[in-house]
């Protein structure tokens, strides 16, 4: 029997054995049988296990630093470090830094972390799907076990989706497979139809009228939450994370323009109407680790001036886009601008009074600010000088050090912000040519943090301001200069800035759709060696992503729309 055999069988084993696990590592037995009694079980166990799987889910997306965000954050110059931890500075930009994925890699644990959990979370809703058809498992009613359908099909929808999303192929495991099939290695295009397939089966056994109780809302514990999970809210919990899955999928220009946009305009439209909120549980789960990570004033994280500096009105940006990228950042400069989600002032002294994180760090409080000037004992000057700046991000540190009170991450916190599926939909509509569409939701959040409306509805007018005082500014040809941007670079800038640190590797996934990451950077990370290994593959035929002999083809990024 192949390793990766032991594996699937010992994830297919615990569908009944392991009710309680959330962030441990799965404990079965005997790993090397099936034991289809323990996998048929009882429907209350076999229920109550499936529902510990969106915690799973999302302990393998969020619940540890310990995985791809923090190189594809560095990548997309979302956040900068000089620090080796968690392959940070292994994946600075212009270095010609790869996605190595050689056996023994010291970046194999965070590289494999994603891919291994959501094959799990596939092979576990699947293989309830399989018992229910096989007739193995009878949950007693239709109204309950259309319920658990849907949610083990939103479960196979958002864990192959993700896996998609940052790997060139993903082992999908379908209903109807045997606990020893290893599952199918499909290529990226190919996962992404079957996630969005089963996000319409989701969608479609929620809308069945079924007799019997049991049915929605989901128990409270599935997806904690201050929403209730009624069929409605539900669908537009589907609905929403397919929209993001749908858009993001794509690894160039090219592919973004041809993604289907009416689908995810559709998506968008009927997903949520407020920010998505989660209960987190620093015990019991689900977590967000890189989010509180970043919130402290350490080398962990900085924000580079690339895509803030856009936000500039002082004439400071311009001067360091005017500097070759290896020469930026002899000194940090002061970003002044009207964008209220800055700190307000004309130097670091005024920033800091107008606003200091301090203000901020009560449970259940909300942050002046987005953004922090840290305090000038706090600065760190290490490693890249074009990474340096006086800025952190801190829209999330009250839940970061008190949650609700009951301690530090716990409580309520966004999980998926409304302004994304705005700005999803924003970009369905620009790319329709409904320009007007398009400015009327950018300006939603435009205007409420102190920009001018966007009122040229048009693709090549700038945004308003004048040349001075205009939000945002983008370099232009011949790239050390900046120009006011347009309704195109205002929509790709407020999806930034509302979007940063919310979900998982946003400026990353968006980045390379819009042709915005650095030259050379990799386009996605291959199926994991340790994977490759268990199937039988030669070392010699393992591959990487990026630059370098023996990567993948077309896996690296061209130069940038905006000249880096």
């Amino acid at each position: 029997m192949t390793k990766t055999f032991i594996r699937w069988t010992a994830v297919s084993a615990v569908l009944i054995g392991s009710v309680a696990c959330n962030d441990t590592k799965l404990v079965v037995t005997n790993p090397n049988s099936g034991e289809s009694s323990r996998v048929l079980g009882t429907p209350n166990d076999a229920e109550a296990l499936l529902g510990t799987y969106y915690k799973r889910w999302s302990s393998g997306v969020y619940g540890s630093t310990t995985d791809l965000q923090g190189m594809a954050g560095m990548q997309s110059m979302m956040n900068y470090s000089s620090l080796a931890n968690n392959c940070l500075n292994g994946r600075t930009p212009f270095t010609g830094a790869s996605n190595s994925n050689a056996p023994g890699n010291v970046c194999g644990g965070e590289q494999y972390r994603l891919f291994s959990f959501m094959g799990e979370v596939n092979r576990v809703a699947s293989t309830f799907l399989t018992q229910i058809k096989s007739g193995n498992l009878v949950l007693g009613n239709p109204a309950r076990e259309n319920r658990d359908k849907a949610f083990a099909e939103f479960l196979n929808g958002i864990a192959i989706g993700y896996t998609a999303l940052m790997h060139d192929s993903v082992s999908v495991v379908s209903t109807g497979q045997s606990a020893q099939d290893a599952g199918t290695l499909s290529g990226y295009k190919a996962a992404a139809d079957t996630a969005y397939a089963a996000f319409q089966r989701a969608i479609d056994l929620t809308n069945i009228v079924a007799i019997g109780d049991q049915g929605f809302p989901l128990p409270t514990t599935w997806i904690p939450s201050p929403t209730s999970w009624s069929k409605a809210n539900f669908i537009q919990l589907v609905r929403s994370y397919r929209a993001r899955l749908r858009a993001n999928m794509a690894r160039t220009p090219a592919e973004r323009a041809a993604v289907d946009w009416t689908a995810v305009i559709a998506d968008a439209q009927n997903g949520f109407t407020a920010d998505h909120m989660i209960i987190t549980n620093v015990t019991t789960g689900p977590v967000n680790s890189w989010r509180s990570q970043y919130l402290t004033f350490t080398t962990w994280h900085q924000m580079p001036p690339f895509y803030i500096g856009m936000a500039d009105v002082s004439g400071s940006y311009a001067a360091w886009i005017a500097q070759p990228v290896g020469e930026r950042g002899a000194a940090s400069f002061t970003l002044v601008t009207p964008d209220l989600r800055f700190p307000q002032g004309a130097n670091r002294a005024a920033q800091q009074a107008d606003f200091a994180i301090t203000s901020c760090t009560a449970a259940n409080t909300v942050c002046k600010r987005y953004f922090v000037n840290r305090p000038a004992g706090n600065d760190v000057l290490s490693g890249a000088g074009f990474g340096f700046s006086n800025y952190d991000h801190v829209r999330f540190y009250p839940w970061a050090q008190n949650g609700d009170g009951s301690g530090a991450r716990n409580g309520p916190t966004p999980f998926l912000v409304k302004t994304e599926l705005d700005m999803l939909q924003a970009e369905g509509l620009y790319r329709a040519g409904n320009y007007a569409g398009a400015a009327a939701l950018v300006n939603v959040t435009r205007v409420a943090n102190g920009l001018p409306a966007i009122t040229a509805f048009d693709a090549t007018s700038a945004v308003p301001g004048g040349d001075v005082n205009c939000v945002p500014k983008v370099p232009v040809a011949p790239f050390n200069r900046i120009a006011c941007g347009t309704l195109w670079d205002a929509l790709k800038y407020e999806k930034r800035i509302e979007t940063a640190y919310t979900h998982y590797a946003p400026w990353y996934l968006d980045g390379r759709g819009w042709g915005e990451l650095p030259k050379d950077t990799p386009l996605f990370w291959a199926v994991p060696y340790q994977d490759l290994q268990a199937r039988g593959t030669a070392i010699s035929a393992i591959y990487g992503a990026g630059p370098g002999v023996g990567n993948a083809p077309g896996s690296v990024a061209p130069v940038s729309v905006y000249g880096w």
